[in-house]
Formats: structure tokens, sequence, C-alpha cells
């Protein structure tokens, strides 16, 4: 489901700070925006007149300018036989552009303190910036940020090494169990949609650069981009931002390109794969919902109750405090444009992998039966409520918020009636939402490490790259 990780930084060097912006960088690193649960969180929005959407938060309080541009560009537009290429074209941005080469962008950002960032999901592909607003460094990273995305050259040289880097990385990445087990879950559970289809050392080598150049200028264009942005900046100057890093773009494309839908699972499949490994790594689960689902709350409130909640989750309490099967066990939902999986994960000795399945299978089919009781549901609307103030305390957690409101087309208002939603759910709610969106009859298990049962057709160990967490999973959805 998850591509190769490409994200990449560009940190400073020594040597080349002013002691103004060492000193400003220092003072700054975090900016605590929301002082209550409830705060509000005043968002302006606007299109470029180059089609891109925009999302602006005013926040004066420290001299700082963070900006994410998110591109509808992510591996599910990878073509047959070329996963990861939406990741390697990422990549290349800042490998070469107009005129500077890798090394010389590098310095560009590090020599005024700023942060270049970015990577590709399933879904989208980012770039990021952060700099201070002061003259002349916000104007500088400005400008190697616009070069950058804008004007990349994709150097042939360097495409060969970054290829060469990672076929490496994913021919290690092919003798570790967790990553064997993401990429079978991933298979199983998308069989026939692109976010099933995981790089391999195959579809990185058959990556060629025309084939980047062609990617960028296809899908890197403004009406597939948003571009989100926080800072000690006024409206105008946002919007000269936002058209000044959109207006060189590509054209790019009429229309998107079509995709299949995502098929919901006709039956349960279980997959045991041999792995040498001490432990057996386990994931369970199945396609489940879209960003924006009107299921979302009372999904979100209720995993929070079965496997979402750490010390207090129902799994946790079953499989470790009571039987002492794992040291950790955990559940999730991971929307994305399409319906994003359902997954419980854990890892147990192998004796104990059937014990651990059974208790698991049971724990969960009472949840989708029974719901939460009322005593849960209550102390995981706290926690949640509680805690809320915490995923948008600084401005970097409130960027990753705008961009994911933008580019899944959330409500304006969603992180100021974010609080309201977890605090409306019910259990009938709950109850409802769990019976009509998981079913454990089709639901998909992988155990990679016993491999006992496994049986005909078992996937070949050693065929993972390596494994990610879920598109966005740390901001509230």
């Amino acid at each position: 489901m998850q591509p190769i990780d490409f994200r990449h930084h560009a940190a400073p060097a020594p040597g080349l700070l002013s002691w103004r912006v060492i000193g400003a960088i220092v003072a700054v690193a975090t900016f605590i925006v929301a002082s209550t649960a409830h705060a509000a969180l005043p968002i302006e929005n606007w299109r470029t007149s180059t089609g891109a959407k925009v999302l602006f938060v005013r926040a004066d309080a420290i001299p700082m300018l963070d900006l994410s541009i998110d591109f509808d560009a992510g591996s599910r537009f990878d073509p047959p036989g070329q996963a990861g290429l939406a990741s390697v074209t990422n990549a290349m941005l800042a490998r070469g552009a107009d005129g500077l080469d890798e090394t010389a962008i590098a310095e560009g950002f590090a020599k005024v303190g700023a942060q270049r960032g970015g990577g590709a999901g399933d879904d989208r592909s980012s770039v990021s910036l952060r700099t201070l607003t002061s003259e002349p460094e916000m104007e500088q990273a400005l400008t190697m940020l616009e070069r950058v995305i804008a004007r990349p050259t994709f150097p042939a040289a360097v495409l060969a090494r970054e290829k060469d880097r990672q076929v490496h990385a994913l021919r290690e990445a092919e003798t570790k169990p967790e990553n064997i087990a993401q990429r079978t879950f991933a298979k199983l559970l998308y069989p026939a949609h692109p976010y099933g289809v995981e790089p391999d050392t195959k579809s990185v080598a058959a990556i060629g650069r025309d084939d980047v150049e062609r990617f960028y200028q296809r899908l890197f264009t403004a009406r597939r981009a948003v571009v989100s942005i926080i800072g000690a900046i006024n409206r105008a100057d946002a919007e000269r931002i936002a058209e000044r890093l959109t207006a060189r773009l590509p054209a790019g494309d009429a229309e998107a390109p079509l995709l299949p839908v995502v098929a919901p699972l006709a039956a349960g499949e279980s997959r045991r794969i041999d792995h040498p490994a001490s432990q057996s790594h386990i994931l369970i689960g199945m396609p489940a919902l879209a960003r924006g689902d009107p299921d979302y709350f009372p999904l979100f409130v209720g995993n929070y109750v079965l496997g979402g909640g750490g010390f207090v989750s129902r799994l946790y309490n079953e499989v470790r405090e009571k039987r002492g099967l794992a040291y950790s066990v955990y559940s999730y939902f991971a929307p994305q444009m399409q319906p994003g999986p359902f997954t419980i994960g854990l890892q147990t000795q192998k004796s104990q992998t059937d014990v651990a399945l059974s208790v698991v299978g049971e724990t969960l089919a009472a949840f989708v039966r029974d719901g939460p009781t009322a005593a849960e549901l209550d102390g995981a609307r706290q926690n949640l409520v509680g805690g809320f103030a915490l995923r948008i305390d600084s401005n970097r957690k409130i960027l990753d918020n705008l961009a994911t409101i933008g580019f899944y087309n959330l409500p304006l208002d969603y992180l100021d009636q974010w609080t309201r939603r977890v605090e409306a759910v019910t259990v009938e709610q709950v109850r409802d939402a769990f019976r009509r969106r998981v079913d454990p009859a089709r639901m998909v298990t992988v155990v990679v490490g016993n491999g006992s049962g496994g049986g005909a057709g078992a996937a070949p160990a050693g065929r993972a790259p390596a494994a990610r967490p879920p598109d966005d999973a740390a901001p509230p959805r």
C-alpha cells in the first residue's frame, strides 16, 4: 500500500548560519497555538490564478513560515511495472534544478537556516519548507523552493545513483519479516488496485529519466496542487507566495487519470509465510474507510476502545495484560482517497501464534457484535478531547492538518468541530458503524514467522520494501 520512503530533509550545514538565524531558530522551535482543546483555528482559503487551492493560517507569535505543496501525484498513479515512480520523481526534484546541482541546492537552503522536506504516499506527493520570515532569509528560501519545484532537471547520472541506492535498500528489506508481512498484506487487501502495488527491485530499475520527466509534467501541476501556509505573514503576502510558487508549474493534463475502484473483499483469506525470525509478525484487516466518510468519527472513537488507545484498549488488555502474548498490539483506520485499511497488528512468539490469533479474533468479534460499554466510550471521548490540543500544538502539526483538509476537501471548520464530533459519538453509532464496515469473516490475515498451515499458494518470503506507517497517520482525521 505504501511506496518506498524517499522523504528527505535538507539540514543546515555547520558554520553557514549567522548568529541571528541560529538564535531565532532556537527561540522559536515550538509554537503553542491552542490554549484549550476548543480553540478556534481561523483558516482562510482561496485559489490562485493558476488554479491551485490555498489554505492559510496567520500565526504572528514567532517569525517563522511553514508551507507545503501537496500534488495529486501519489503512487496510485505509478504506471504498471514502474512502482516507485512517484517517490523517485519527488526525490529527484532537489537533485538538480535551474542550473544548480544537488549540493548547491542543499547549501542554498542551509545557509539561510531553511529546511526543505518532501515525500510521496499512496495519494499525494508533497514538498515542504520551513524558513524564518526575516529578510533576506525568507526571500532566498522561497527562491530556492521555486526553482526546485518548477524547474527541476532530473540529471540522469544522479537518477542512476538514486535508483541503485533504492535497489540495495529493497534487497535488504526483502529479508525483514515486518516488510514481508506489509507487502503481502497490501497485495491481499488490494489485489486489483494501485494501493496494493509495492515497489520492488525490478520496478525501480525500470524507471528511466523520460519516465520521471513525463510523470512530473503530467501530474505536478497547479491545478492538482494544494498550498498550505502558516506563519507570521499577512494574507497579501500569503497570496503572493502561493502565486509565485505555482506560476511556473507544468500545464499538465486537463483531466485526472482514471483509477479502479477499491473492491470489497468477497471472503477472508489467510497467508502464512515461513521466516527464521524469533517472533511471528501478524497483520489482520480489510479495506474500510475513505476520507470524509460520515462513519469516520464513530469508527475512530470506537477504535480507541478496541485497539487505538494503547494501554487502555481491549486488545491490549486481552492480548498482553491477561495472557502476555505480545509486547504491544494495536488497531487503526487509515482513511485515504479511496477506502484505506482497517488494520490490527502485533508480534508474538512463534509457539503462541495460533493462541494470539484466536484471542484477537474473539476480541474483535465481540466488539463488532456488542460495541463498547458506556464506560469505555466515555473514557475514550474524554481522553481524545483532552488530548486534542496536543494535535495542533505546533506550526508543523497545524500545517499537516491544513494539507489534509485541503487535499481531501474536508470542511474548513473540521478542526474547530473535531472535539464536538468526538463528544457526540454514541454507543449505538459505534456499534452500527463497526457492524457495517468491519466484517471478521472477510478479513485478510498475514503471519510471517510461523509458516505452519500456510499450504499451497503461500507467498514467498523476501519480496518486501521498507514498511511505512499509514499515509498521514499523525494528524486527527
